[in-house]
């Protein structure tokens, strides 16, 4: 093996004590060679070697990552506290990296407490913390099952502005089952609703287990005030409190290409953003059109929609107009928006409303061959013309977020005026009301927004369906988590559906080996009316497998 000696033998003359330390340090560091960088930091402590934030940070992080290895992990709580005390008392301020070393170290020890206090801590050295930084805090409290120092954690991470994810909240929901806190277990699950599309199989299990051991009877509620709190919500759940008696049924299985789950029947939802964030939504785009454009004209645009609210379909007409117009003769094609605006009459039954910036329109109004149709649209109200110096982008945003409408578009929307507004819920509203398009040889093809969305849903009868990441494969078939109580589905009982069972015990739902068993039992017992086993019984497709959060950043 080769030494950070070996390799120096050419450059030692005329090199410090310091600057020979730093390079055997960052040797050792970079092979994750614990025992010699210990031996390094003896030798430069007997000889008074003057040590730097770096180098402390460097041996710090060496022992925290040592801490997986059962055979240095003594050796790295050992000298990891040292190795902060020398810091601390040579006054050399511990950074962010310092603090979430030591909290890791402190955690691996069991000291939960310990590694807290340097964390709320951190402002008398003008350091803010990270996520990283309360992990090993978090972490701990929950596998020592000390739930309400865990909650605690989770207050001041909200408190600094840090934002949890999925594994954050898997954790809390964990330490919540475990100590039996069925509330706070129901608050962790609409939590990860929020924060992540699917699951980890870590976070399914936990999940699994909580619904598998979770017996209390849930609300005796108005199914009126359910639906009416789902359809507020933007659809696929009402976060109104567990619903429901009985033991809860937790199977695996699939849902067909229409979102009808193979294991209760239930038709999964299209979710939408709900109404405050629509309205938040709104008022964001209309303040920062009303910064870029003149205020006067967009409040004019307000005023106008607020009275002719009765559109479903908003059309970017210079996007249509345009598509594939990238040719020597090619120009702005008004008879694909036609076709658009016809397509969308036809399906609908109902004009769409088209935004076009008004130089295109005058020049649209000077052919004689399109004069005709713009004139029509103008009259039906179908055509909204902007002002000259205005951005259409804004428009048609606005008027498709305002009314809650289809947006027929191509355009991604990741230009600048995009980013402004955050992507907290714009993918997500996105999703549900982008239409994008396409011509093929002439022939237009609308792409309508999907039938339900591959996010954690709650029905409005209490049952809970949970999206499972895949492994990359795009082929393979898109798992859920099927949960139900008999009373959500029906008669629902034992012997109600046919399932395999997993090596964990569990009931598991495999898309075409359901057709016949469970899927037509289930599905007559809920909605009472069989299926025909047609192209939509084929189980939907996986989707991609999330980049997986490093676990020790450096």
């Amino acid at each position: 093996m080769a030494t950070a000696q070996g390799k120096r033998k050419k450059h030692n003359k005329n090199q410090t004590p310091e600057s020979q330390f730093n390079y055997n340090l960052n040797f050792y560091s970079k092979s994750k060679d614990l025992r010699s960088a210990v031996s390094l930091y003896d030798a430069a402590v007997s000889n008074n070697t003057r040590l730097s934030q770096h180098h402390f940070n460097t041996l710090l992080y060496l022992c925290s990552i040592s801490l997986s290895d059962p055979s240095t992990k003594e050796l790295a709580l050992q000298y990891g506290f040292r190795v902060f005390d020398h810091m601390v008392a040579n006054g050399i301020k511990p950074n962010e990296a310092s603090i979430t070393a030591v909290a890791r170290l402190a955690a691996a020890k069991g000291d939960g407490d310990y590694a807290f206090d340097l964390v709320k801590n951190m402002g008398a050295y003008n350091e803010l913390p990270r996520l990283r930084t309360y992990d090993p805090v978090l972490f701990c409290f929950c596998d020592k099952l000390e739930a309400d120092k865990a909650y605690e954690v989770e207050l001041h991470m909200e408190s600094m502005g840090v934002s949890l994810e999925e594994m954050e909240f898997a954790a809390l929901l964990k330490v919540s089952a475990g100590t039996g806190n069925e509330e706070k277990a129901y608050g962790y699950l609409q939590k990860l609703r929020k924060t992540v599309r699917c699951v980890r199989d870590e976070t399914a299990k936990i999940i699994e287990d909580w619904f598998q051991n979770f017996e209390c009877n849930g609300l005796e509620l108005d199914v009126r005030l359910v639906k009416e709190a789902v359809t507020r919500n933007g659809g696929g759940w009402h976060g109104l409190g567990w619903i429901g008696k009985g033991r809860w049924v937790v199977r695996r299985g699939n849902v067909d290409m229409g979102g009808k789950c193979f294991c209760c029947g239930e038709q999964l939802a299209c979710i939408d953003i709900d109404d405050t964030e629509t309205e938040t939504f709104a008022g964001s785009v209309a303040g920062l059109a009303m910064e870029r454009e003149v205020k006067a004209y967009f409040s004019e645009f307000q005023d106008w929609l607020d009275k002719h609210a009765n559109y479903e379909s908003i059309v970017d007409g210079a996007n249509v107009g345009l598509y594939q117009q990238n040719f020597a003769e090619g120009g702005f094609s008004v008879s694909q928006l036609d076709a658009v605006v016809k397509e969308l009459y036809s399906q609908r039954g109902n004009w769409p409303l088209i935004i076009l910036h008004n130089k295109r329109v005058r020049a649209l109004l000077e052919n004689p061959s399109h004069r005709k149709l713009i004139q029509e649209w103008i009259q039906k109200e179908v055509l909204y013309t902007t002002p000259h110096g205005s951005n259409d982008d804004w428009y048609w945003l606005y008027a498709a977020v305002k009314l809650r409408c289809l947006l027929v578009t191509n355009d991604e929307m990741r230009d600048h005026i995009f980013e402004l507004l955050g992507s907290n819920f714009f993918l997500r509203w996105k999703e549900r009301h982008q239409v994008r398009y396409t011509f093929l040889k002439g022939n237009l093809k609308l792409q309508m927004p999907g039938p339900f969305s591959v996010v954690i849903q709650e029905s409005d009868k209490g049952a809970w369906h949970v999206p499972i990441s895949g492994d990359g494969n795009e082929d393979s078939t898109q798992g859920w988590l099927c949960i139900t109580r008999p009373s959500a589905c029906g008669a629902l009982g034992e012997d109600a559906v046919s399932m395999e069972t997993s090596e964990n015990g569990h009931g598991v739902c495999n898309g075409s080996k359901l057709l016949s068993p469970c899927k037509q039992k289930c599905i007559t017992s809920c909605n009472n009316e069989p299926e025909s086993q047609d192209s939509d019984n084929k189980p939907a497709t996986m989707a991609g497998k999330r980049k997986e959060r490093s676990p020790s950043p450096s």
